[in-house]
């Protein structure tokens, strides 16, 4: 049996499930790479959410990245509708109160903050659409926690409804300079070193 460890790196696409097995009518990760039949992705974005994706069959790797009590951070590039305020920013900085699956979640503090649109990144196909106004606005939010949904939820909270939302990193993983569909298979000690809340 094989029992080595590997790792990647993967830039998930918008409109790809986060899951190997064939879904009707939808992409899934297994068309971007031939991964180990035993690798599984560690935590998930939504399908139309975008970015950094670890893949892997270290199922120690996989606990201590999605137990809550190791706790880490995850750091998402998000385009809003809208122009928030230091005041609505301060909104989701100090918690909000979100619904999650009929039940009321109170988001732990974050960091969140206005940005400039991040140079290379890369267009969307299809690109986004603005909702309601003529304006929008890139924000840099950095969660300890990954409820479902949690940053479409936020943002929507405060009035400013999440148009595209790309994650970039995941502790100091990060996407540098990947193209969507992108797979890159990193060492063991490249990957604990980056996220180094792993034991």
């Amino acid at each position: 049996m094989n029992t080595e460890k590997k790792y990647y790196v993967v830039y998930k696409p918008f409109n790809m499930l986060s899951r190997f097995k064939p879904f009707p009518g939808k992409r899934t990760l297994a068309e971007l790479y031939d991964f180990p039949k035993d690798a599984y992705p560690v935590g998930r974005l939504d399908e139309d959410s975008e970015g950094l994706l670890l893949i892997t069959n270290d199922k120690k790797m996989n606990y201590f990245l999605l137990h809550p009590k190791f706790s880490h951070r995850r750091t998402y590039l998000v385009m809003v509708d809208g122009v928030p305020t230091e005041e609505d920013l301060d909104l989701m900085r100090n918690g909000l109160e979100i619904r999650i699956k009929k039940k009321i979640h109170h988001s732990l503090p974050c960091e969140a903050q206005l940005v400039d649109k991040p140079e290379g990144l890369p267009e969307r196909d299809p690109p986004p659409v603005l909702f309601h106004n003529k304006k929008y606005s890139w924000l840099s939010i950095t969660l300890t926690e990954g409820k479902f949904r949690q940053v479409r939820r936020m943002t929507a909270k405060i009035g400013f409804p999440t148009i595209r939302l790309i994650r970039s990193h995941i502790e100091k993983l990060s996407l540098g300079d990947m193209q969507p569909g992108e797979v890159r298979e990193i060492g063991k000690f490249t990957l604990f070193r980056k996220i180094y809340h792993y034991r």
